[in-house]
């Protein structure tokens, strides 16, 4: 039996919070799974610095990958024998949700930022590289690991392959969006997701909904804008992130400065900083390195690493305030004088942060991040788009919710002896 083709003697299942069970039967997958780069996942949180707001958010890509992987499973379980569908494509479309996100780095936003990496770049270095991943997949058939990741590149000839993915209504988002709900104890996130998955038709080069299920389609986008301006874009969270960012780039700076010399060597941050990451390089950092040298730079010689280390580990964050970009420059000026006058570098203590969302949105032929909108299919068979018959998403469809803070030590202004200079700072911040 050719390799593309083989099965396991017996089903494996993974237990599972979100789809109580995990069904693994091809070969392929489980060996896909077994390899260290995906492996690797287990170490590497799914949301970051989320779990010193909500304490539950401990759960990991590798917890992730294998539900996106399930919901395509059972997504062309359903979709066997309707037209349209390809046959051919299943274990192609099994592997890219497995694998889709497998190039994330820790803390990965932050870091991506800091470092200006690409999470979806190396995922696709790491299916096509020198690697365990790619000896597997080339198994399957010679060009099989150039497939899988043109289907996370969204370059793959076959579209609907690609939206099972990657699309406004996609197996990555149904699964971050109901495990991110369970895990932080909110309720924002859940959805009837087999309601969605029933009602699902592939359609050419496109998955559309029924139209009878357009009221599932309706509170999984309530759910979805409720957990990013709850969840992911909590304000708490943001801090962390925002002390984050801050100590990689002065780590950053003072390797490059020819007058200090690290008690630690970074020696896995050494590519980063020369900005030349190499595959092995990156495979090799996770969230136990990360934290392993936050933990030791909370002892080095410059008092800003230190101070900054020393807050994220402790999760003694940044205080903040509401902030409006049209506030007058004069007194974001003087703002960041203060801080000088006070010993306090702005660089590193006084930061604007701003989170944006789209919920949703229709077709814009051109525009740059065009989205391919959610279609239902009325009774008659024809193709609709999703805004032009629902009223709840047509009130946020399109519109783009913006939001900025600033971010500074309270702490440290409350400290100061200069009565005059913290009197001034509180009336520009609290003003």
């Amino acid at each position: 039996m050719a390799y593309r083709d083989e099965q396991l003697s017996e089903e494996k299942v993974f237990k599972d919070p979100v789809h109580r069970y995990v069904h693994v039967r091809d070969r392929v997958v489980w060996d896909l799974i077994a390899t260290p780069e995906f492996q690797r996942l287990r170490r590497i949180k799914q949301l970051g610095t989320t779990n010193l707001t909500f304490h539950g958010a401990e759960h990991s890509r590798f917890n992730h990958s294998l539900g996106v992987y399930e919901i395509v499973r059972r997504i062309i379980s359903n979709f066997q024998d309707r037209p349209h569908w390809n046959k051919e494509e299943r274990l192609l479309c099994l592997c890219a949700a497995l694998l889709h996100d497998l190039g994330h780095g820790p803390f990965s936003h932050s870091f991506e930022k800091v470092f200006k990496l690409d999470h979806e770049y190396f995922t696709q270095q790491i299916i096509v590289g020198d690697t365990n991943i790619n000896k597997v997949l080339e198994r399957v058939n010679p060009g099989f690991s150039r497939d899988v990741a043109d289907v996370i590149a969204k370059t793959y000839k076959d579209k609907l392959v690609v939206s099972l993915i990657s699309s406004q209504i996609d197996a990555d988002r149904m699964d971050y969006l109901q495990r991110d709900a369970y895990f932080t104890g909110v309720s924002y996130g859940h959805f009837d997701m087999e309601r969605i998955l029933r009602v699902m038709r592939p359609i050419e080069d496109q998955v559309v909904i029924k139209s009878t299920g357009m009221h599932a389609v309706e509170d999984y986008i309530m759910s979805r804008y409720q957990m990013y301006w709850q969840v992911y874009f909590h304000p708490v969270t943001r801090s962390a992130e925002v002390i984050l960012s801050k100590i990689l780039l002065r780590a950053k700076v003072l390797f490059e400065a020819e007058d200090f010399t690290f008690k630690l060597e970074p020696k896995h941050f050494l590519s980063f900083f020369n900005e030349d990451v190499k595959l092995a390089d990156y495979l090799k950092l996770d969230d136990s390195i990360v934290f392993y040298y936050f933990q030791q730079w909370q002892d080095e010689n410059d008092e800003i690493l230190r101070d900054l280390c020393a807050r994220f580990m402790n999760r003694h964050l940044f205080k903040y305030v509401e902030y409006t970009p049209n506030q007058p420059i004069d007194k974001w000026m003087e703002l960041s004088r203060l801080f000088v006058e006070a010993g306090i570098d702005p660089e590193y203590y006084l930061v604007l942060d701003s989170s944006s969302d789209l919920p949703y949105d229709f077709y814009r032929p051109g525009e740059e991040g065009e989205r391919l909108p959610i279609n239902l299919l009325m009774p008659d068979g024809e193709v609709k788009e999703l805004s032009r018959q629902s009223d709840i998403v047509e009130a946020i469809s399109g519109k783009r919710r913006t939001d900025h803070k600033l971010y500074f030590p309270k702490d440290r202004i409350e400290a100061l002896t200069d009565d005059g200079i913290k009197q001034r700072m509180k009336e520009i911040l609290y003003n």
